[in-house]
């Protein structure tokens, strides 16, 4: 079951991407035939799913989608399902499912400073914390910074009740889900009172060094040239940084966003890293890469218009 999943289901997702081959499976053997384009990218396609299956996790149909977009796009599929990067705090492994998460990953364990930019549901975010919190367990790190600007605020912050960490919580609230899915809600609370972990705006970051910390900064298109420099001037000895964002949602009006910016201002620089993400990459409900590329077809359209 582990190859060719339950009830056959990932043989017949297999079957229709790749129409013009013949697959025959007979016990523990699978016998192909067809282009040979398409017989070299199964064979490939199928000694991943087997290297799955031996590190105890079935693929789903939906993994195996992943798989195929990513042979039939010439991709590597080291690491791809198969390195865990952490734990969920109720036991469920959490690892790169295409291999432009896997580049993220390799790129964040070799460098102190990597920005990841891509559309919605890639796994930016996530995955920095599985990374950040692993760097904390192995003592990598002795704390965890997230960060993010409250943009969408605005002026509407004077309204709302609380203190100013009460009136930016909600949009700090995606950091908080993807902590909650790591760790279990007593760690994380004591965590946070003894600062291991702090989860705050980006405002509260000015005039500080961050020694020894495994530093994210989320949503950065929504930082200006002034935030994104002072942010990343933040970084002390032994830390790492990781900023994520989208360009495509940038909610700043008549101003440069810094994430934009700093993809020209730091190319080369050894240490400094910069992965994109695309759609392939999508791990959300598959109508979300649906989604993504209609509306990309669509400003396509309107950018030739123009």
């Amino acid at each position: 079951m582990g190859v060719l999943g339950q009830y056959n289901g990932n043989l017949r997702v297999i079957s229709k991407a790749f129409p013009d081959a013949q697959i025959v499976a007979r016990g523990d053997r699978i016998r192909i035939a067809g282009p040979p384009e398409d017989v070299d990218r199964l064979e490939k396609l199928f000694r991943k799913l087997e290297e799955v299956a031996r590190k105890d996790h079935t693929a789903t149909p939906q993994d195996v989608q992943y798989l195929i977009a990513e042979v039939k796009d010439g991709g590597n599929l080291a690491g791809v399902q198969t390195d865990v990067v952490q734990l969920t705090h109720w036991g469920e492994a959490i690892r790169p499912k295409t291999g432009g998460q896997r580049s993220y990953l390799e790129a964040i364990e070799q460098n102190d400073v990597v920005f990841s930019v891509g559309p919605a549901g890639t796994g930016k975010t996530y995955l920095a914390v599985a990374a950040a919190l692993r760097s904390l367990r192995q003592g990598l790190v002795k704390r965890v910074v997230l960060t993010r600007p409250a943009v969408e605020a605005g002026e509407a912050l004077g309204f709302l009740p609380g203190d100013i960490l009460q009136k930016v919580h909600p949009y700090l609230q995606p950091l908080y889900d993807a902590m909650y899915d790591m760790i279990p809600t007593g760690e994380f609370e004591k965590h946070m009172s003894t600062g291991r972990i702090e989860i705050a705006p980006l405002a509260f970051m000015r005039g500080r060094t961050l020694n020894h910390a495994f530093v994210i900064l989320d949503e950065a298109q929504n930082t200006t040239h002034i935030q994104m420099k002072m942010f990343l001037t933040r970084l002390g000895f032994h830390s790492k940084a990781v900023v994520t964002g989208d360009i495509t949602q940038v909610d700043l009006e008549g101003r440069t966003s810094g994430l934009v910016e700093v993809q020209h201002v730091l190319q080369g620089i050894p240490g400094i890293a910069f992965v994109h993400l695309d759609g392939k990459d999508v791990v959300r409900h598959p109508l979300v890469k649906a989604i993504i590329e209609a509306y990309e077809r669509s400003e396509k359209k309107q950018d030739k218009g123009t």
